[in-house]
Parts: C-alpha cells; structure tokens; sequence
C-alpha cells in the first residue's frame, strides 16, 4: 500500500515540479545521448535550390558550455519568451470585459435559448478556423472560453480542454491559405522543383479536403467534450458567483444601453480595419505589407502589421466591449475604475507566471540540445528509405509526421527537415508534394496537444490549474490525459480521409491533386 501512494505521489506531481523534473531528464539525456554520437543525416536545400547533405547531432548540455548557456540564457528565454507578453496583454482586455459585466451579459443573451451542445459546438468550430491566424487564438481563447463556460454555469475546465482540443486537432486545417501554408508551400515547390519543373501550388489548393476535415472534426470533437469529458473533469462549485447571478437576472436598460453602446463601438473599430485590409480603394490597405506577393502574406505574413500587432488589435476590441459596456451600464464610471477592470484579470496571475518560466526553460533547453533536430531527420530518412508506395507510403508518413510533431512542435522547422527527404520519395512513387505537405499537417494535428514542448500548451495547463476545486492540483499527466481521446479519435478520422481521397483520388482543392 504503501508503495502505491509513493508511486500516486510521484504520477500527481504538481505541474510545475514535472517541467523541473523534465528539464533535469533532457540534461541528462543530451549527455547520454552525446556520448553515443546520436546523430542523422538529412538532406536540405540550399539557397540555389541544390539538395545539400546535413548532420543533426545532439548537443550536451550536461557540460561547462552547457552549464553557461543555461545560466545565460534562462533569464532572457522567459523574458522573450511570446507566450508571455501575449497572454499579460490579451488578460487586460478580457478583465475589462468581466469587470464591466459585458462577458457575462453577452454569455446569458446568447445562451439563453441554445442548448449546451450547440454553444459547445460553435467554440470548438471557432477555434478550429482561428488556425487562420496560427497561434493566437491559443492566448485568447482558453481564457475566454473559461469564462464562457464559466458565466453559463458550466464547469470551465470543460470549456479549456474543448478548446484547446479543436485549436490543436484544428491547427493544420484552414480552409484558407494561411501564412504558415504559404512557407509551407514555398519549401514543397521548392522540393519538388528539383525533380519536376514549374511545380506550383494555388490559394485554394486544399480548399476541398480542409473542408471536409474541418466539419467533421468539429462534430466529433463537440462529441466526446458533453459525451466523455464533461465526466472526466467533474463538478465546479461556484461558490458566491452562484448567488450573485441569483440576484443579477434579466436585461435591464442599463444593461441593453451598454450592449448598444460596445455593439456601435465595435462596429466603427470594425469598419476601420477591414477598410484597411482591403487594397484598391481610396485611401485602403494601409495595414498590408506589400513586399509580400500573396495577399494572405501581406496580411499575416511574418513582418506585415497583423502578424506583429494582432494580439493588441483583439485586445482593444475587448476593451471597447468592456469599456463602452461599462459607461452604458454604469458598471464603470469614472477613470480609477477603468484602471482596476484592466488589471481585474491580473490578480492572481504569480502561479501563471511560475508555471510559464517553468515551460519557457524546458522548451529552450530541449531546443538547444537539439534532440528534437535529430529525431524528425532519422524519421524523415525512415519514410525516404522505406521504398514504400502508394497507401504504405500515405501511412508511414501520416505515423511519422504524429511523432516528429511530440518532438518539434514548430511546423516549419518540422517540415524544413522533413521535405528533402519526404518529397521526392512521393515525387518518385508518383504522388505530388502538395499531398505530402497536407499529411505532414495532418500528422501534426493528432499528437500537438499532448507534447508539454509545445509553447502554449502552457497556458492550458496553467488554465486547468487555475479553475480546479479538487483537493489535489492538476498534473501534467491528467491534462495531458483529457487530450487522448481527441488525439485518437482526430488520428482516426483524417487517416480515413486520407485513405478514402486517396482512392478515390479527389481532388485536394482548386488545383490541387493527389498524383503528379
């Protein structure tokens, strides 16, 4: 008995205490594997479009150069670390918000008369197309939808796992062409124009198979959220919210003047930028980098003004629903109030900030031991030399790209790698880059949510912590644990798809097709 306390003791240890034990195992791990010359070699194109043969070899930290670059670089890691910055910013704008009374008037209105499975399902979706804008919504939307979930008398663990569920399984699906398919794409023509010429990929290439995927996932996972993790996270109590939204019921004037007031203010914030997105009308597109070709690059691409101030545009949009709320519904009448909404959703934030340094160490860590570069280039030359065709080589790599992704969460560091040695084994077996690239996301969207490497995996975790009443606190293990059934069943699901377009041999989009 006394034996399988400990080992209980040590499966629930506190989430922080995981990142340092991770942290202590990757140090080690560097030096072992250091030892035995841990290495692969891949090959990758060069500035002239030649393949290039490159070595990944692991880097031992358990050494006095690794010791001084843990040292030097803890500090500046979490200080630069974007998951930070993002989450303090977006959490000014959400307090706004819950201060005011806008966030849990908005709640009631719209959830007066839908059914929980319905609001459910338009989180999930949401999340699921937020991929347009890569990892953001992550900083946005695990907050709000606690609150959500929170406001509509729900436990908000539920609305946390669903999200972070779909924003995930979600995240190598858009139905748009986002910035991270457009350097995608760059790097698989690039490939591909080595073995074929004038290879190339359009916007809409993998409109058809995105969509599909998309809609499916979406049902599956508003499915197992009210059918198996409504359970798995048990009861919240709320305490003195309950009877406070006792007494706070109905739609009062000041409440429908505020909902005016936020309505018109967003409207006119709304007008403002699409005006300025849009190119070709007087005096329009001031917020697009024209130094980029495509338009979804001159609207998200890596320098262009959305990629570098989207989190502070959400965040305004907060504040004018807060704000303009509050002066509607007297909530908030004077400066000093305005004040203490902004930093509401700060207080209490100390044990986020432990467990953000605890993440940002860990990941810079496994970065720069570069085990991770190592094990994506030995499975990519495992698909290369495999020899496997047609659906042998669809699965393998569709395995492959699940794996490499616990091990490199960033996408295009991932399929930088990978694409030497993944595309001209589908280019010899007479299958496209294009379908190369799509299984290498959809590889990525099984397992992304259950690897602790990824950045904002953080901020889940931190989340589940934040609203649990239960005696002990979250474990690593137990959030990791929420995410399973979502990964094997998503797993599942676009495998079939695969397959099934596969022999069927559909069309991937406009344009985009499965053999060369």
């Amino acid at each position: 008995m006394a034996k399988k306390r400990k080992t209980r003791e040590f499966i629930a240890l506190h989430p922080v205490m995981s990142f340092i034990v991770l942290i202590f195992v990757v140090i080690l791990l560097s030096a072992i594997l250091s030892l035995f010359n841990f290495s692969a070699t891949h090959n990758v194109l060069n500035s002239s479009g030649e393949y290039i043969s490159t070595t990944e070899s692991v880097n031992n930290l358990l050494s006095l150069s690794g010791f001084k670059y843990i040292f030097s670089n803890t500090v500046s890691n979490f200080a630069n670390f974007t998951v930070l910055s993002h989450l303090i910013i977006v959490l000014l704008g959400i307090g706004v918000m819950e201060y005011s009374g806008f966030l849990k008037t908005a709640v009631e209105m719209l959830t007066k008369r839908a059914k929980k499975n319905t609001i459910t399902y338009v989180i999930v979706l949401t999340s699921m197309l937020a991929s347009l804008v890569d990892n953001l919504p992550f900083v946005a939307f695990i907050p709000l939808t606690a609150l959500v979930f929170k406001h509509g008398k729900r436990n908000p663990n539920i609305g946390i796992v669903a999200s972070f569920a779909a924003l995930t399984c979600g995240y190598g699906l858009s139905i748009f062409f986002t910035s991270v398919d457009s350097a995608l794409s760059n790097i698989t023509v690039n490939s591909s124009n080595v073995l074929l010429s004038d290879s190339s990929i359009r916007a809409m290439s993998l409109m058809l198979i995105m969509f599909v995927s998309i809609l499916v996932l979406s049902i599956l996972i508003t499915f197992i959220t009210e059918n198996f993790i409504a359970r798995m996270v048990g009861k919240y109590y709320f305490g003195e919210d309950a009877s406070d939204d006792e007494e706070d019921v109905g739609f009062t004037k000041p409440k429908k003047k505020g909902l005016a007031l936020a309505f018109l203010g967003s409207l006119v914030y709304f007008v403002v930028f699409v005006y300025n997105i849009i190119p070709g009308l007087p005096f329009s597109g001031k917020f697009l980098n024209y130094s980029e070709t495509l338009y979804i690059d001159k609207l998200f691409g890596a320098h262009s003004f959305f990629a570098n101030g989207f989190v502070f545009i959400i965040t305004i949009l907060f504040i004018i629903w807060g704000l303009l709320y509050g002066i509607g519904a007297k909530t908030i009448k004077n400066n000093r109030e305005f004040i203490d909404a902004l930093g509401h959703n700060l207080n209490g934030v100390g044990k986020t900030l432990v467990f953000i340094f605890a993440s940002a160490t860990l990941i810079s860590i496994f970065k720069k031991t570069n085990i991770g570069g190592v094990i994506v280039a030995m499975l990519s030359n495992l698909v290369a030399n495999s020899n496997f065709k047609g659906l042998a080589l669809v699965i393998l790599l569709f395995v492959t790209s699940a794996i490499a992704t616990i091990f490199m969460p960033l996408t295009i560091n991932r399929w930088t790698i990978m694409s030497g040695e993944v595309v001209p084994a589908f280019l010899n077996s007479g299958l496209s880059g294009l379908f190369a690239q799509v299984i290498f996301r959809f590889g990525e969207c099984v397992t992304l949510g259950l690897t602790p490497l990824f950045a904002y995996f953080i901020i889940y975790l931190a989340y589940l912590e934040k609203y649990n009443h239960d005696e002990k606190s979250m474990s690593l293990l137990t959030a990791i644990k929420y995410q399973v059934p979502y990964s094997l069943c998503t797993g599942g699901v676009l495998l079939v798809i695969l397959i099934i377009w596969y022999i069927i041999s559909l069309p991937l989009g406009i344009g985009g097709f499965i053999a060369l």
